[in-house]
C-alpha cells in the first residue's frame, strides 16, 4: 500500500523503496569510490534477493572504481551509443523517443512531476523510472493506494526484466553483472507480488 504522505511508511514499502533507490542510482550514473565503500558490507540471506544482495556487496569490495567507471561508460554511454539503450522507447520499440516516452510524460504529469531542465536524459531512462518507483513506495511522493501497480505494470514490466537481463550478461564487471543479477531478482518478486494483489 502506497502511502498518500500522512500515515507511516509499512516496512515492506521502505524496503521496496531502497531497493529501487539502489538501482535506480547504480543505473543513473557510475558509482564514486565512497558509494562503493557503503556497498562493501550489503549482505543478505538465502532467498534469492539475499544471494543477490551477497554478490552485489562481494563485488564492490572487489571492485576497482575506475573498472568499473569504464563499464558503466561501456554498457550506458559509449562513443556514439553503449551496449545498452536503457530507456523504455528502445527496449519496446527498437527506436527513442516513441510512444512509451509519451505514456511517461504523461504520468509523470498526473502525479505532478516536472523534467529536471539539467538532464539530458529522456524520462522513460530506466534509473528515472526506477526513482518514481522508490517515491510511490516511500511515500515520498502522495499518490491514490495502487498508482505503485498501475505505474510498474504500465511503464516498467514490459521490459526491465531483460533489461537486466542484458546488463547481467555484457557487463564487464563482476560489479554490474551482480547490479543485472539483482535487477533481474528484484523486478520479478515485484512482479509476483503485484500479480497476487490483483
Amino acid at each position: 500500500m502506497v502511502s498518500q504522505g500522512s500515515g507511516p511508511v509499512e516496512e515492506i514499502d521502505a524496503l521496496r523503496a531502497q531497493e529501487y533507490d539502489l538501482l535506480a542510482t547504480l543505473l543513473g550514473r557510475a558509482p564514486a569510490p565512497d558509494l562503493l565503500a557503503a556497498l562493501h558490507g550489503l549482505t543478505g540471506d538465502g532467498s534469492p534477493i539475499g544471494r543477490a544482495h551477497d554478490a552485489l556487496g562481494r563485488a564492490a569490495r572487489e571492485a576497482d572504481p575506475r573498472e568499473v567507471g569504464r563499464d558503466y561508460f561501456a554498457l550506458f554511454v559509449g562513443v556514439g551509443r553503449g551496449l545498452i539503450m536503457p530507456y523504455a522507447s528502445y527496449y519496446l520499440t527498437g527506436f527513442l523517443n516513441e510512444r512509451p516516452l509519451a505514456r511517461v510524460r504523461q504520468d509523470l504529469a498526473e502525479l505532478g512531476l516536472e523534467r529536471d531542465p539539467s538532464s539530458s536524459e529522456p524520462e522513460d531512462h530506466a534509473a528515472t523510472l526506477l526513482e518514481v518507483m522508490a517515491s510511490l513506495a516511500s511515500g515520498r511522493l502522495a499518490a491514490e493506494p495502487g498508482t505503485d501497480h498501475r505505474f510498474f505494470e504500465r511503464h516498467l514490466k514490459p521490459w526491465i526484466g531483460r533489461f537486466f537481463t542484458d546488463v547481467a550478461a555484457q557487463a564487464a564487471t563482476p560489479f554490474y553483472r551482480a547490479v543485472g543479477e539483482l535487477g533481474e531478482v528484484f523486478t520479478t518478486v515485484e512482479t509476483e507480488a503485484f500479480a497476487m494483489d490483483a
